[in-house]
């Protein structure tokens, strides 16, 4: 089965959007949604989601899924204002989130009140859960080690890994931040690599190695033969010292305090405070050491 798929570039995050569907059904799903954000404004906007939202209608699909392959660190998630303009869509994500919530709830001084089960989500998936797109069968497979919560989904003959892996020129991502693992990525990672040669593999990210075009579309093979932090039988060893040598010399992401906050909230702002205005958190040396 080969789902069609239409990707979505933000160039402010490097992000990548996918809207996937089944032709025969017309049912779809869309996958990493990103709401635009101004650090220096705080302001947020919805051209990305408009433009997926537009997609939707032209094509005359009905989306059944809005998934999150895990919190992210770099980009605000659409997913709560998409599921509101797309009835009968279900906002999922791994069910590890529960951990990420579990570790974050402190460092933001959210309180009891902000429940850490993961309920803001429509849907919790675990390991090995299957669901349908239409005619599509499609699999959740996590793949923790860049976050606790991180899964990638496979549908059809592709397969969406988050952060799990970037093209084969980029390599991979971090895993220092809490919950993250540099072992467990490498076992998440030669997961995947027992898929089929030519599934296709479309990454979250991408931030043209060598100033060449963005690029979302690769494969198992070329994933496993030439990625260069984890192909060519590299072994677990060799990877998670290079991870982690790496890693210690990464700033924090730019976005990631804001995005952290709304995005372990399934994309919502936090609520109006009594003079009707949002606020964001900024956690104020609570991260010695860090990388400027």
């Amino acid at each position: 089965m080969r789902p069609e798929v239409l990707p979505f570039f933000d160039d402010d995050s490097s992000t990548w959007t996918y809207l996937v569907w089944d032709a025969a059904t017309s049912r779809a799903a869309i996958i990493d949604p990103v709401l635009d954000f101004d650090e220096k404004s705080g302001n947020t906007a919805l051209d990305s989601a408009q433009r997926l939202l537009a997609a939707v209608r032209e094509r005359q699909l009905q989306v059944d899924w809005i998934l999150e392959t895990h919190a992210h660190a770099d980009h605000l998630s659409a997913g709560h204002w998409l599921r509101d303009q797309l009835p009968g869509a279900r906002l999922a994500i791994g069910e590890g989130i529960r951990e990420v919530q579990k570790t974050f709830r402190p460092i933001f001084n959210l309180g009891q009140h902000f429940p850490v089960d993961g309920s803001q989500f429509d849907q919790l998936f675990a390991d090995g859960e299957r669901f349908g797109i239409g005619g599509l069968k499609a699999q959740v497979i996590a793949t923790p080690g860049h976050t606790n919560d991180s899964v990638s989904y496979l549908i059809g003959d592709a397969v969406f890994v988050g952060d799990t892996l970037f093209m084969p020129d980029g390599g991979s991502a971090r895993c220092d931040f809490p919950g993250g693992s540099a072992g467990r990525l490498y076992a998440s990672i030669r997961r995947l690599f027992e898929l089929p040669d030519e599934t296709r593999v479309f990454v979250c990210h991408d931030y043209s190695p060598g100033g060449r075009e963005a690029a979302c579309e690769t494969t198992v093979a070329a994933q496993r033969e030439a990625n260069i932090h984890v192909g060519g039988g590299r072994s677990e060893a060799e990877f998670v010292q290079m991870r982690e040598a790496r890693d210690a010399t990464l700033p924090m992401p730019r976005l990631i305090l804001p995005a952290v906050q709304v995005n372990i909230r399934a994309g919502a702002l936090p609520e109006p405070e009594d003079n009707g205005v949002r606020y964001l958190k900024l956690p104020v040396d609570q991260f010695p050491g860090v990388p400027r």
